[in-house]
């Protein structure tokens, strides 16, 4: 029989912040924090760098609860000040660098920022910008600049201290990020604490890790790029900052550095493997490639395994439920079975997953349904509580995936609900005709969307990034659809190009190819087959 002790404070969880002061509080001299240019940092100078950062940030005023945004490449900085914020229960607002003008403005606006930091080198113009448009708004800078006070100089005053964590409650918001806004409005996304720590434990849990990691980190550190850090602090390994993806470089620092361990999107790995000089340089000490994001083109995966080795692991989540919602093993990536490299693995086992018909319904196995999914890893809502209500329908979160589940427990997603395509009264799903498409050797890149047609309701439309150098006709890529998937999912027109648009975090921007199209389709009527 269970006894209560009467006592919070004896249970009191331990959360993000928590952990993160324990282990750079205690970390000393180990190397941790390496950087192209200037010193390698040991934990005990990130826990010095994050200490003055906090006090400079209480210096100007934030408190817990604020609003605080950053708009940075990828520098040492991105993560002192983000850990800086942990510590005073601040919350971080993400604003993605590439991002327009206007979307930015629509985050700071819409979250009520009240401080934002800036790189003075490179974002000093569009910093003056949205001070015009936001003149409420506290800038400081990174680096000397003659819009504002720079926070290098502010914290150059204090003295390190020891990290002491908030108290803060499991519900407590820790960051408030935004959806991609790639089938809308982007929508204000509150992750709390027990969301945050959970993905964290998860990762620690389920995710292979090298035995010490030795991390790269090309991707955003202002957005997921960021997760990567806690593993390599809390496994005793190493985190190599570039400031952004290049892939030139990627390969030139993994055989210099020996990394071992990296976080890429499709986009990435696509790049690196089209490179010109892929093969002048020494990748074997890779173990691990975490993938994620976006899906994967399962002839693309293949390729990267016989070129690079059995080194890719995948996961899935949302920013809703962030992550680790599924994960597929390096050895589940089998090569030649082309349905497998579709897969995103199995279901994580600290959260329940269903596939749901549109009455709420499971679905039998080899059935398409909506992924749902319920636990402590979901978040607690919108601010919205019209779109929340709408995204806890039946009390399971609505992820907006559709996937099949084969026997074995593993999950295809087979598309968004609002990408697929109806055609004639078919459902279509465009990534089963991606996949299908990018088997043809001289295709790099395939988006598929619907675009309006007068007969059939939508119509199949293929976007096609072809590999230097390499042609192919529409009805090679077409062919293989029609005898496979039938002909009605076949596309009806083929659009090739330099480039797919991708949103801010790399995924192919769908909602802009439809945009485009209908604006072409406006002045000029499409060619349909």
């Amino acid at each position: 029989m269970e006894t209560a002790s009467g006592n919070d404070a004896i249970h009191r969880p331990l959360f993000n912040a928590d952990v993160l002061a324990n282990a750079l509080n205690s970390g000393g001299s180990r190397p941790l924090l390496k950087q192209l240019e200037g010193p390698t940092l040991t934990v005990a100078d990130v826990r010095d760098e994050t200490s003055r950062f906090l006090q400079a940030l209480q210096a100007v005023g934030v408190t817990a609860g604020d609003r605080i945004s950053l708009i940075a490449p990828n520098r040492p900085e991105c993560l002192h000040l983000t850990h800086a914020l942990q510590m005073l229960a601040a919350l971080y607002v993400p604003i993605h660098p590439l991002s327009a003008l206007n979307d930015q403005l629509n985050v700071i606006r819409d979250a009520g920022v009240k401080v934002m930091l800036f790189d003075a080198e490179r974002f000093e113009g569009r910093a003056a910008e949205i001070q015009r448009e936001v003149p409420g708004i506290r800038l400081l800078s990174i680096g000397r600049s003659t819009l504002a006070e720079d926070i290098h100089e502010l914290a150059a005053g204090f003295v390190p201290q020891k990290l002491v964590p908030p108290p803060s409650g499991e519900h407590d918001v820790i960051r408030l990020g935004y959806s991609g806004g790639t089938t809308g409005k982007p929508k204000a996304i509150p992750s709390c604490q027990r969301s945050g720590f959970l993905t964290g434990l998860y990762m620690q849990a389920v995710w292979e890790w090298p035995e010490q990691p030795n991390i790269l980190s090309c991707a955003p550190l202002t957005h997921a790029g960021g997760a990567m850090f806690m593993p390599a602090l809390l496994r005793g390994g190493t985190f190599l900052i570039l400031p952004r993806f290049d892939p030139l470089q990627v390969m030139e620092m993994i055989e210099s550095h020996r990394i071992n361990c990296m976080m890429l999107v499709p986009t990435m790995i696509y790049a690196l493997l089209d490179h010109p000089r892929f093969g002048e340089f020494d990748l074997s000490s890779l173990e691990t490639i975490f993938y994620g994001a976006s899906a994967i083109i399962p002839a693309r995966l293949k390729e990267a395994i016989e070129r690079m080795g059995p080194i890719f692991a995948q996961f899935y989540g949302q920013a809703e439920a962030p992550m680790v919602l599924t994960y597929m093993r390096k050895r589940d990536h089998d090569p030649d079975d082309p349905l497998r490299l579709a897969s995103c693995g199995q279901p994580s086992p600290w959260v329940r997953l269903e596939l749901h018909d549109a009455y709420g319904n499971p679905v039998p196995d080899g059935e398409p349904g909506e992924i749902v999914v319920q636990g402590p890893l979901v978040m607690d809502g919108y601010r919205d509580p019209e779109l929340t209500a709408e995204a806890f329908k039946g009390d399971w979160l609505h992820t907006g995936d559709v996937a099949v589940r084969d026997p074995g427990g593993f999950l295809r997603i087979v598309d968004r609900t609002k990408d697929m395509i109806i055609s004639g009264g078919f459902n279509i799903y465009p990534r089963d005709i991606e996949n299908v498409i990018a088997e043809n050797p001289a295709v790099a890149e395939v988006a598929v969307i619907g675009v309006p047609h007068d007969r059939w309701g939508e119509a199949v439309h293929a976007v096609i990034v072809l590999k230097p150098g390499m042609s192919v006709s529409e009805e090679d890529l077409c062919a293989p659809v029609a005898a496979r998937k039938g002909a009605y999912q076949a596309p009806k027109s083929i659009e090739f190009v330099e480039a797919i648009p991708q949103t801010p975090v790399g995924k192919p921007d769908k909602k802009a190819l439809r945009a485009r199209h209908a604006e072409a389709a406006d002045s000029q009527p499409l060619t349909t087959r």
